[in-house]
């Protein structure tokens, strides 16, 4: 398909990048289609959801993003020639999304089907789990550290925010396509059933948190464990009472000058570096 200049902003085709929140999009509200889907977000992520299989629907962009976004429009096209190719002023395009600014083309993509927890474990020596994790940067980064820094699957408890979501997958430069993921636990308290599960699949858990009974996130037992899962919490609040007390350890960051803690990111990068496999 060429590529299509917008005329007019009420084209149907263009209705899953109009006014959908993330979630319906994650739940398949609107759009036309069938399932979920998720809108990528700068040329890194949308290279590596291609990568990891994810499919197309189609592209929006604005004119000044045609020429840089050529390499991806001629890959998209090559695998998926009737993908629609839109390319809009800066007007329509803010007419369409609501977007003032962006890092480059949108591309809509197909959700793929989430893995079980067991699915994503598997064969993994170190896993994080993110608790309520609501801000969408902070879990971008912390899939970033948890690529780069050995963790092998991440887990997110019902309330954390989506991975998928335009911003987190940006600021995660695309690592969120790269570490299989998967929801753990029920709504009102994750860790009854999410513990003992990560149990099950011979996991020892090790929550992040002040603590006057926690040990050093230096302990040797920690880098020593064969297969370990590093529960982290929201800002402020941190990890509820409930889920400390079903760990198997309660692990602290030593801290200099007063300092009490870091950002969930900084604190995941610190922890994820001090207790890999080496």
């Amino acid at each position: 398909m060429p590529v299509v200049r917008l005329e007019h902003t009420d084209d149907e085709r263009l209705s899953a990048f109009c006014g959908l929140t993330d979630g319906q999009l994650r739940d398949g509200i609107g759009g036309g289609r069938g399932g979920g889907m998720f809108v990528g977000e700068s040329r890194k992520a949308i290279d590596c959801a291609l990568d990891a299989g994810a499919r197309p629907l189609a592209l929006l962009m604005e004119e000044k993003w045609l020429e840089p976004t050529m390499p991806v429009v001629e890959r998209v096209l090559a695998a998926y020639p009737d993908v629609p190719v839109f390319v809009a002023t800066p007007e329509q395009f803010r007419a369409v999304t609501g977007y003032e600014i962006t890092r480059g083309a949108l591309v809509l993509f197909q959700r793929p089907a989430p893995l079980s927890v067991e699915e994503a474990v598997r064969g993994a020596r170190r896993v994080a789990v993110l608790e309520d994790i609501v801000n969408y940067t902070n879990v971008g980064a912390i899939f970033r550290s948890a690529v780069a820094l050995g963790i092998d699957a991440v887990l997110l408890t019902p309330s954390c925010h989506d991975p998928l979501y335009r911003r987190a997958a940006r600021v995660s430069q695309g690592t969120v396509f790269q570490v299989p993921w998967a929801r753990i636990g029920g709504e009102r308290d994750w860790a009854v059933d999410g513990v003992p599960l990560l149990h099950s699949l011979g996991f020892k858990a090790a929550a992040l948190a002040l603590s006057d009974e926690s040990i050093s996130v230096e302990d040797p037992c920690l880098a020593a464990c064969e297969k370990l899962a590093l529960v982290l919490g929201t800002e402020g609040e941190g990890l509820s009472a409930s889920t400390i007390a079903c760990c198997d350890w309660t692990v602290r960051i030593p801290m200099d000058h007063g300092v009490d803690s870091l950002n969930v990111a900084a604190a995941s990068a610190v922890a994820f570096w001090e207790t890999r496999v080496r």
